[in-house]
């Protein structure tokens, strides 16, 4: 199929320019975002993007989860959809480019072909996935994962967060629940652009990351049970100190992720200490491993060490250990023409570029699965990410969404 001329490129200060102004809504106190998912800010944020949508000439879908799907038009009724997305929620304490740049780097692509008068063989549809970030209702990828046939709408619907409203409530009371069967859209192809979230491209000095794998990933809610005792009155030789125990598996995680080097890694991200007072020996401490890695054996060989180690080495201090798996997906891999496509891309327009595996979880990874699918990754300052400081340049943008406009084009094929 035709690839798009090397000169044409995306009008970066248009895509900066809505990237801030998206920032302004649900804005953080540190100059990030707070624009969690179902919020009224989220749906802020939603109508702005349907806006300028709709400005450019798309139609607007939404299913029952409340995906957004703006689509243009292709010349074939007949050919399936070029997708290219991703997510508009943020963390509580949110960057302004997490997620955001993939939707409005996709709506930039529609801009210029709309600037050039370019049509496309295939329909191009830019997508906003409800609930990637998982922070209010977990898991993390929500409406993606209903949408490859992962979990059930019904389950979906029954998540809770903090204050225990329900997701399914929460999407009706913004009003952006749509009629459209979740899961019915075929797509042709799929592409996700977004920052890296990790310090390796800026490290490199590489203007892209072409995305082959994402990392397979293992979340481990394991309990430590000891015995509550005052922390004054109890001979050491007596406890049966659950934090002890919490010690003791944060180390086995790190071993264990550092035997599994290259391309692994494991840490323990949140704990609850029971009763959590100054005063009393730990009872009890509840908390969550996260072991994640691009290599599907290996991935399932930290997960058996742990079980086969942990177990004993509580009980050798007097306290139990018990686990289960509450969050998991093996590791993708991308479309090998996807991914060539954005490599052909990012060699077409002399940036430079590398092969890369995606650290984080990100629609894409669920998509893969039901369509072919690739990721695009551009640098961010420091790797930090879901973080209010987190920073990309104007250049790093333009160049990710030039990568990204060449990468969907040419999939969607030019017409004449």
């Amino acid at each position: 199929m035709p690839a798009p001329g090397e000169n044409l490129r995306i009008n970066g200060a248009r895509l900066w320019d809505s990237l801030m102004d998206m920032a302004k809504i649900g804005p953080g106190i540190a100059g990030g975002n707070n624009r969690q998912t179902l919020t009224d800010e989220d749906a802020e944020g939603r109508a702005l993007f349907q806006s300028w949508c709709e400005a450019a000439g798309m139609t607007m879908g939404l299913d029952q989860m409340g995906n957004m799907f703006a689509r243009r038009e292709g010349t074939d009724p007949d050919a399936l959809p070029v997708y290219v997305g991703s997510h508009l929620d943020t963390q509580p304490t949110g960057g302004k480019y997490d997620g955001v740049l993939g939707v409005l780097g996709g709506l930039e692509v529609i801009r210029t072909l709309n600037d050039l008068n370019i049509q496309t063989k295939h329909p191009i549809v830019v997508v906003n996935w409800t609930n990637e970030e998982g922070t209010r209702f977990a898991p993390a990828m929500l409406a993606s994962g209903v949408f490859a046939g992962k979990h059930t709408q019904d389950w979906a619907y029954d998540r809770v967060d903090a204050a225990g409203k329900s997701f399914g409530d929460e999407l009706n009371r913004i009003g952006w629940r749509g009629d459209e069967v979740v899961g019915d859209r075929k797509m042709h192809a799929m592409f996700e652009l977004h920052i890296e979230q990790g310090p390796i491209l800026e490290a490199e000095g590489k203007d892209i990351g072409v995305v082959t794998h994402g990392q397979g990933l293992r979340w481990v809610e394991c309990t430590v049970t000891g015995k509550e005792s005052h922390t004054g009155s109890t001979p050491m030789h007596m406890r049966k100190n659950a934090g002890r125990g919490l010690a003791l598996v944060t180390e086995l995680v790190h071993e264990i992720a550092m035997k599994n080097q290259p391309g692994a890694v494991g840490a323990i991200g949140h704990v609850d200490v029971y009763p959590n007072s100054r005063n009393i020996i730990p009872g009890k401490v509840v908390f969550t491993i996260d072991f994640r890695t691009h290599l599907l054996d290996k991935l399932n060989g930290m997960y058996d060490e742990l079980m086969a180690r942990a177990p004993g080495m509580c009980e050798e201090i007097g306290v139990e250990f018990s686990a289960e798996i509450v969050g998991q997906f093996d590791p993708p891999a991308f479309d090998e023409g996807c991914v060539g496509a954005v490599r052909d891309a990012a060699e077409r327009l002399g940036y430079s570029h590398m092969d890369i595996v995606s650290g984080a979880g990100h629609d894409a990874c669920w998509i893969n699965d039901v369509a072919p699918t690739a990721m695009i990754m551009c640098p961010c300052v420091d790797g930090l990410s879901h973080n209010e400081a987190e920073e990309i340049s104007p250049e790093w943008a333009a160049a990710g969404t030039d990568v990204l406009f060449h990468a969907v084009v040419e999939t969607a094929e030019i017409v004449g």
